[in-house]
């Protein structure tokens, strides 16, 4: 079996780790934090939906995001101070429109599948995420807006989605908490909700239970790449010291960060979403990947008032571009926005107050006095469609660029990259 090196401890990286050890790989998981789903598998808005899964690469999109170019409260916020992997990066995504219908499909193909993995890995390993399999529902208020979606159906349907058209009275039906004025909509029974970071937690501990060696708080300083095995070399990150204990979680078995640390491989997999690109070329690889910020707040529900006024279907604005989710009792997750300006984590204001708006104008009930907020960065390709397969050198693999469906494909993606990986193959190279 091989020796492989997971760089980065997000949902990608935890999911790829955990088919890995299924099969009898031996596995490392380096990550720059001092916990496992610190970045962008934080706090997202929590959906795992196959009715989302159509891609954005279309002349609408393009539309839209004009229009909105000079709206502050926009969904899409566009930085347009010149940078040229943003703007070859979106020269490519207008070049995929062409490949719009092919990647909608592939990509609910995809999403489909992938429920069956995630579900089965949480029954099987324990893991309590919040899991609420409630469906979605999209709803619309602009009519053109809404035959567009018709449209968009028809591709989610040939996909192998079960997804039915509401009427305004069904929306009522469906969720009667929701207030406001709507021309239709569409309703997924199948698509669910649960808590990205306490999925990815309780991951990485069933993956220590299997053996998974952890090196947390460390940043990747170089990977050298040789006949016989690959040498990953980290750099204590965070201000961590030589010494400094790694192993935050008592469940983990991990190992003390030095000021340097060289990790030992046969092969390496690079599953470090927005980090990807500058890791790919240092191995020689193109990786397109680029930073979309989202942002969520997370509403506590801290009386029974807001508990009974928060709605329990997970819900997905369409003219808004708002998703929300219940996670378990007491908390409701609000997330939207794609803001294309570099790595800027800087959770705004401005960005923030719509989200808390169009909670208290959609549930007036809900007591919106306790709100957290936050920001990540979605690592996303130009089509849309996550990298997933080997690089230009045999030692090497990617698992990443899922963009806004990593919580939703990342069960499928894993067993993809780990199938690609012959239980034999270690030992083959290492007796060459």
């Amino acid at each position: 079996m091989a020796r492989i090196i997971v760089i980065g401890a997000g949902i990608t990286g935890v999911t790829a780790a955990y088919a890995l050890l299924s099969r009898g790989h031996e596995v490392t998981l380096v990550e720059r934090h001092r916990y496992p789903a610190m970045e962008t598998s934080f706090a997202n808005g929590g959906q795992l939906s196959a009715s989302n899964a159509e891609v954005w690469n279309s002349m609408a999109t393009i539309t839209k995001g004009l229009r909105w170019l000079l709206r502050p409260d926009a969904p899409l916020l566009f930085n347009p101070r010149p940078s040229l992997h943003k703007y070859s990066w979106m020269a490519q995504f207008v070049g995929a429109i062409g490949r719009h219908h092919a990647n909608t499909v592939e990509t609910t193909r995809l999403a489909i599948a992938a429920r069956r993995h995630l579900f089965d890995i949480a029954e099987r390993e324990g893991i309590d995420f919040d899991l609420s399999r409630c469906g979605i529902l999209h709803f619309y208020r602009n009519a053109e807006t809404f035959e567009a979606a018709r449209r968009g159906n028809v591709l989610l349907r040939e996909g192998g989605l079960e997804r039915e058209e509401v009427s305004p009275a069904d929306i009522a039906r469906i969720e009667p908490m929701l207030r406001g004025d709507f021309c239709g909509g569409f309703f997924t029974p199948s698509d669910s909700t649960g808590d990205i970071h306490k999925f990815t937690t309780g991951l990485a501990r069933a993956c220590a239970r299997l053996g998974a060696r952890f090196v947390l708080g460390g940043e990747v300083d170089g990977i050298a790449l040789r006949p016989d095995g690959v040498s990953v070399r980290l750099q204590a990150a965070g201000g961590l010291g030589e010494g400094s204990d790694t192993g935050r979680l008592q469940d983990f078995s991990t190992d003390d960060l030095g000021a340097e640390t060289v990790v030992e491989g046969d092969m390496v997999m690079v599953c470090a979403g927005v980090a990807s690109r500058a890791l790919a070329a240092k191995l020689g690889d193109r990786v397109n990947i680029y930073p979309v910020k989202g942002y969520s707040i997370t509403v506590m529900l801290n009386d029974d008032e807001s508990r009974a006024a928060a709605p329990e279907v997970s819900l997905l604005d369409e003219d808004a571009k708002i998703v929300t989710s219940r996670l378990g009792a007491d908390r409701f997750r609000v997330a939207g926005t794609a803001e294309f300006n570099g790595f800027n984590r800087d959770i705004r204001a401005d960005r923030i107050r719509p989200l808390v708006d169009w909670s208290e104008r959609h549930f007036p009930g809900m007591s919106t006095r306790q709100v957290v907020p936050w920001a990540g960065l979605r690592p996303m390709t130009p089509t849309m469609m996550p990298f997933v397969g080997r690089g230009r050198h045999p030692r090497v693999f990617y698992n990443t660029g899922h963009g806004h469906l990593g919580w939703t494909l990342s069960a499928i993606t894993a067993e993809l990259v780990a199938q690609m990986i012959p239980p034999d193959e270690a030992e083959q190279r290492r007796s060459a």
